[in-house]
Order: structure tokens, then sequence, then C-alpha cells
């Protein structure tokens, strides 16, 4: 092993030997690893394995009508979960029992955010206006759709989008309005269906070819009337997450016959939002219209335009123009001064954009909610705060404080020394005798958010919102808070986002924190970024640095650049490797003994992080042979031991990392870090996996003395400077990385950016945070 000396850029092999063993560590076979058959689950818009597919395309191939087992196993990965794959069977001690008779924190969070969606559709309905014969869209959107459709049969050029008076922007919300319906305390989780639903699901399954499996997750997506829904559009089973078109057309030609076709009207739509649906898992909360015709064309639909027009019509989905176009479409100059004879063809092209009302009406909810916040007084002068900023631990600290002291929505950034800064505030907001609290994205994140402002008011974002931890929650509905700081703002994605703004009440100031080169969130949108680029509320950037040779690494890998680091204590050591087979036997090598002796981190303070599940060198092939060195057994507990690391995905890019600790009637007890956790037994199987090896995606939000990153020469196509940033910046006191990307890795940081996502946040944001100077 090759340690980094002075003057040294990362990716480099050099001079100088830790002492380290050659423990003889068996390889892991890739067929072996794979043989479970579970598709891989792509770490997101930022990561790309050799099996780059997105989730949904993984279920197996074209063959069979609907997956099996496959579609199953998928569909319980979506947003970048445990992802391992590894499944065994379950043994009575892990299932015996009825289960845990009081809702879990997972069940808690899906009860509210069902109840979030059923108030958004609520307010979808109370702004539809009365259905014209023929359609179902009214106000902009059937404007919108009038204009395209005028645009795509060449009735109009696409200037004359402007060609009116543009309508006038909405107001920012005043003080003296009704306050919004906020989130409720959560309702216990929906009943599953009953036996004679699931059996009439079942028997329409059957007669499509598809397996009988599926008919609880067809029920849940489609409700208990689903048997008649998949009669009567058999493409519907689409909405299934992890089943892909083709084997949904089978489907369909199985329960239709000859009446199916390619340019069914009902397979058009079904494909449109799934084509959206997959898109969200990119992190897009919409697409530009020419992208949704480009995907259908893939699929062989004869008429795009057409199949999109059908859509809309059938309020399948929205359409929108491009909220910045949109924004800038006020000429410079009065009409009397423009030339003449400009042709209106050659005015610049406005993007269309689609959406699912599910993310469209979760980014209004969410815009709404960050203007009230902004634009509400806040409840004090402000002048007890500045005895509290000129005792803050640091000039950015004071800063932050003083920002907050007299604006309702403030934005603050900086690597991990940043966030004592954030918490700085939460103690001087507390000191002042407000109700103040702070919350984190993981499990981890919270542990060292208490050390800094107290147990008592750190919490996750999660069981904030479930009300499984917190202050609680006032008569109208909202949490008991004067001073919320978000840490890990950029894990935050739409839905949640507006469900936790939406919790809020007036005059709470709210301070979104986080570091913005990190891997973004695993749902859809990007919120923090999209605050940030909006550019509408206070701003502060934090100016101290992370310490160390770690923190000047991560720093200039943000900044675009690998540089030097002088690392005298092995901060960072680079371990070149030739193969996938030898980077796995490193890594157990670096993990098992050479970390351990030359740095004094233990084997179960050390995290290893790769670039994706499968391949040689993934999470599944590096879990099984650290596994093998570390805590070899039988796997007594449905797979697991005693004493095995697991990642326990609570919700879609949400991981919890511990340790297996017994079995129980309940289901696996685990120890994540001192806090006791119980994993339901019907999930043990689904959403627990081994934990030695993680994603970067999964590794967000938390935080190890010691990282290990294995990057094999087939990962080079995943890496990105978001990545690496993130890997690398998990470490604490020590990083290595075992080499076999060549100048891919400095290549990444310096050329390739995280995956854009097309989100309508940042000009939904600035219309309603405009002031009057402004226009």
């Amino acid at each position: 092993m090759t340690a980094l000396p002075p003057g040294t850029a990362p990716g480099t092999p050099a001079e100088g030997v830790v002492d380290a063993e050659e423990a003889g560590v068996p390889e892991v076979a890739e067929a072996a690893v794979e043989a479970d058959g579970t598709a891989d689950t792509p770490e997101g818009a930022d990561e790309v394995t050799e099996d780059s597919a997105p989730a949904a395309e993984d279920t197996g191939e074209a063959g069979p009508a609907v997956p099996g087992a496959d579609a199953t196993e998928d569909s319980a990965s979506q947003g970048d979960g445990p992802g391992e794959g590894d499944t065994a069977p379950t043994t009575d001690a892990a299932a015996a029992g009825d289960g845990a008779a009081e809702l879990s924190e997972a069940q808690a969070e899906l009860a509210a955010q069902r109840e979030l969606r059923a108030r958004i559709e609520a307010r979808k309905a109370e702004k539809e206006g009365p259905v014209a014969a023929g359609t179902k869209l009214s106000g902009q959107a059937a404007d919108l759709l009038a204009a395209v459709r005028a645009v795509e049969s060449g009735e109009k050029p696409g200037a004359s989008f402007f060609a009116s008076a543009p309508a006038p922007r909405r107001p920012a919300p005043v003080p003296a309005a009704p306050a919004p319906v906020r989130t409720q305390a959560p309702q216990p989780a929906r009943v599953a269906a009953g036996p004679e639903v699931l059996a009439e699901v079942r028997a329409v399954l059957s007669g499509g070819g598809a397996p009988d499996s599926l008919a609880p997750q067809v029920t849940d997506a489609l409700g208990e009337q689903a048997a008649d829904v998949l009669r009567t559009d058999p493409w519907q089973l689409l909405a299934v997450p992890g089943v892909r078109p083709e084997q949904a057309d089978g489907f369909a030609r199985a329960l239709l016959g000859s009446e199916c076709g390619p340019d069914d009207p009902r397979r058009a739509a079904a494909l449109v939002a799934w084509t959206l649906e997959r898109a969200s898992v990119q992190g897009h909360t919409a697409l530009p219209i020419a992208a949704v015709k480009a995907a259908l064309a893939e699929r062989s639909v004869p008429d795009v335009d057409e199949a999109v027009r059908h859509a809309v019509s059938e309020g399948v989905v929205l359409v929108f123009e491009d909220g910045v176009a949109a924004l800038d479409t006020e000429p410079d100059t009065e009409p009397d001064d423009a030339e003449e004879g400009t042709p209106e063809d050659e005015a610049a092209p406005v993007e269309v954009l689609l959406g699912l009302d599910r993310y469209a009406l979760a980014e209004e909810s969410l815009a709404d909610g960050l203007a009230r916040l902004a634009n509400a007084p806040v409840k004090d002068d402000g002048s007890d705060w500045a005895q509290a900023a000129s005792a803050a631990p640091s000039p950015s600290a004071a800063e932050l404080i003083r920002a907050v002291a007299g604006n309702g929505l403030v934005t603050h950034s900086g690597g991990e020394a940043a966030r004592a800064e954030s918490a700085a505030v939460v103690t001087a907001a507390h000191g002042l005798g407000l109700r103040a609290a702070a919350a984190a994205h993981t499990r981890d994140g919270r542990r060292r958010l208490a050390g800094a402002v107290g147990a008592e008011r750190a919490f996750t974002v999660a069981a904030l919102l479930s009300g499984t931890e917190g202050p609680g929650r006032d008569e109208d509905g909202a949490l008991a808070l004067d001073v919320l700081v978000v840490q890990d703002a950029p894990q935050l994605d739409v839905e949640g986002a507006a469900m936790l703004v939406e919790s809020l009440p007036d005059g709470c100031r709210l301070v979104l924190g986080g570091d913005p080169e990190v891997l973004g969130s695993a749902g859809a949108g990007r919120v923090f970024a999209d605050v940030l680029a909006a550019r509408a509320v206070p701003h502060v950037a934090s100016r101290t640095p992370d310490p160390g040779p770690l923190g000047e690494l991560v720093s200039g890998i943000g900044a675009g650049e690998l540089g030097q680091v002088e690392a005298p204590g092995k901060e960072v050591v680079i371990v070149p490797v030739r193969d996938a087979g030898e980077a796995v036997h490193r890594c157990v090598q670096l993990v098992a003994d050479s970390v351990p002796r030359a740095i004094g981190v233990p084997a179960e303070q050390t995290q290893v992080i790769t670039v994706g599940h499968g391949g040689s060198a993934g999470t599944r092939a590096l879990n099984a042979a650290l596994k093998q060195r570390l805590n070899p057994g039988p796997g007594r507990f449905a797979g697991f031991d005693p004493g095995d690391r697991v990642a326990y995905a609570e919700a879609p890019g949400r991981t919890s990392v511990g340790v297996v600790g017994s079995a129980g009637p309940d289901g696996l007890h685990l120890d994540c870090g001192g806090e006791p956790l119980v994993v339901p037994k019907e999930r043990v199987e689904s959403a627990l996996r081994h934990g030695w090896a993680l994603t970067a995606h999964q590794a967000a939000g938390m935080r190890w003395p010691a990282v290990v990153a294995v990057l094999p020469g087939d990962a080079a196509q995943g890496l990105s400077r978001s990545w690496v940033y993130t890997a690398f910046g998990r470490a604490e006191r020590h990083l290595s990385v075992v080499h076999g990307v060549d100048q891919a890795l400095p290549r990444a940081v310096a050329e390739v950016p995280a995956p854009a996502r097309t989100t309508r946040l940042t000009p939904l944001l600035t219309a309603l945070l405009r002031t009057p100077e402004a226009e």
C-alpha cells in the first residue's frame, strides 16, 4: 500500500509503503454475487454503473410479459436503497410473531406523505374551473395546450406565445393572508387490500400471463379497483414500479388480443406517464416536450405528437412553458423602438415542459411556503440577536446569526466545518428563549448534530415530519417552533421539502444549510440548488475551511481540481490496482489489517464506498468478501448473523447503517451507533443488505473515521465531481483510495459536473419573491 507523500496528487502512485500484510482473501466471483438475479439500482442522476439503465429497466429480458420476483426486488430498491441484492430464506427466528404493534417511523413517514399528496389533490380539484366539452383542462394549462398545438401545426410561430401582454405575476404573500393548510399528525398506514380484492387482481394478472405474486404491488399502485382498471386499460400496469413497457405490452396483448396495437391511445398515455416517472428517478420534476417525444419514438409510438396531445387532454400530465423564458419575455425596448421588419419566427424559441401533477403541485406548494416564510415579519426586532452574534464561535457564524435575526428564510452553504455555524444559530435562539431545533438527513447526522445543540433539539427531518420526534404541533397543526435549522438541505426532495415548509408556522425562521457540491437528493427535485439559484433570499457562504489534508483535498475537488496535498500522518493513501479482483482483495486487506494497524482506526469504524451495486467490485462483491473475512457465518437471521454490518433503507434515499444484534417476534434488532432500531420482519429481505460497502448516495449525510474508496477500472464512467467530492468527504481522519481508473479520476473532477435536473422551483420562487423595485 502506497502512502501519499507531500506534493503528490491523489490518483498518482507514490513512494513509501504502509506496513501491511498480504492477507489471502479469496476473490469473490461475479457470478456468485449476481446469482440472485436482482437488478442493479443506479446511484441516481450522478452515478452510472456498468448496468447503467435505470432500475425500472433492469427487471429482466423482454420475453416474459411481466417481471416476477425481479420486479418486486427492484421496486424495493428504488431511490438507491441498500441495493446489495443478496437474499436468503427467512428463518423462524426472523419470521416469528405478529410484527410490531406500534407504528414504525417508516410507516408514519409514508402516512404523512400520503396525507400531503391527498391535500395536493384536493387543492388541484379546487383550482380546476369548469370543464369544457372534449377536454379536462382549463385556465393556463388549456391556453398553453392550444398554443403548443398551434405552433406544432404551423399556424403560428413560436414568438406568438407572447404576442399578447404577459399575464400578471403572482403577488407575494402578505402576512394578513389566511394561513395555509398544515400537515397534521400522521395517520396509520393504509390498510392492505382485502383477500377478495387481491384474488380478483390475481385472476386478471394470470389472464394476462403475469405472475399473480404482483397483486399486492398492483393494488398498492392502482387501489382497490385495480382489477377493473387493468381490464379497461392493461397498460396501467406500468404504474407498478419495476414493470417495463415491453412487459406491459405483452400483458395487454394477452388481455386485448387483436384490439391491442402500438397506436392505442391508452398505451401512449401510459408511456408518457411512465417516461416522466422514470425521469423523476433521475431527479427531474418535468421534462422538455421534445425529450418526451423522443422517448415515445424509442418505444415505437407511431404518432408522438398525437400521443402527447392525448396525454395532456386526458389530464395524465400538465404542460408548462419554461419559467425562465416566461420571466424574460418582456422586451428591452418599447414596441415603437423595435426594429421594423423583424420576422416573428426569428424570436427565441420557448421551451415547453411536461410534468406530473404530483411534482408540479409539490413545487408550487413549496414555492408558496418558502415565500410565505420569507415575506412574513419575524416575531422580534432582532435587537437581542446582536449580543448572540458577538458571542458566536466564528465570524461566519456571527454573520449567519445576524442574517437570521432579521429574515424569515436564510440559506447557508459550506463544508463539514460549516455545520457548527448553523448549529450556533440553534444555540443562540434557544438562549433567547425561542423554540429552536435542528434537523439532519440521517441518524448519523442527528447524532453529530446532538453533540452541538443537545439531543433535545436535534432530529432527523423524517422523524420531525412523522411526529415520532420533535417539539409537537400546535392547534393549527404546525410544528411548535420559532427557528428551524435544516442541515443536509441538498438531500431534500421536492415532496419532502413541501411537507416540511407547510408544517412551519407563520413567523418561523427557517435556515436551509448544506454543501452544494455533494450529490443531490435521491428523489425528484433540487430544492437547495434551486433556492440558491433564485438569489431571492439572504445567503451566507461559510468562510471556515475544513481542516487538515482531507479538508484541503475535498475543498480542491469542489473547485474542480484534484490538487496536491501533504499527508504526513497518512491521512490520504493511494493503493493502485490492475483489475477489479485485485481491488476487492486490497480493499479487504485495508479494512481488516492495514488501516487498524497503521492508522489506528478499527474495522468497525471504517466504511467502504464504491460506485455501484453490480460488477466485480460493486457493493455486492465487496460485502460478500468483507463478510467472509470480518464476520463469517451461515446467515441465521434471513441471511444475516449477529455482528454483521447492515444498511437499512428506511425510505427511498435514506439509509441507516447498523450492526445486527438479534432477531425477535417484531423483526431484526440493530444497533445504529448506540441507538436501537428494529427492522420489521416483513421488510428484512426487501430493505436490508450488508453494509460494509455502500454507494456514495447511500453514504451521503454520514461520516466515518476512515473511508476506503474503491475505484476499479470499470467504474470510470460512473465518476463525476460530485461523486468524488461526496465519497472522499465522508472520511474524518483517513482516506484510502483503491485506484484503478488512471486519468479518469482527475478528468472527472475537472470536467464532469453532476448531470443537470429539470425543475421549476427557481422561476416560481423568483416570481413570488420579486419586489416592486426589482420589476
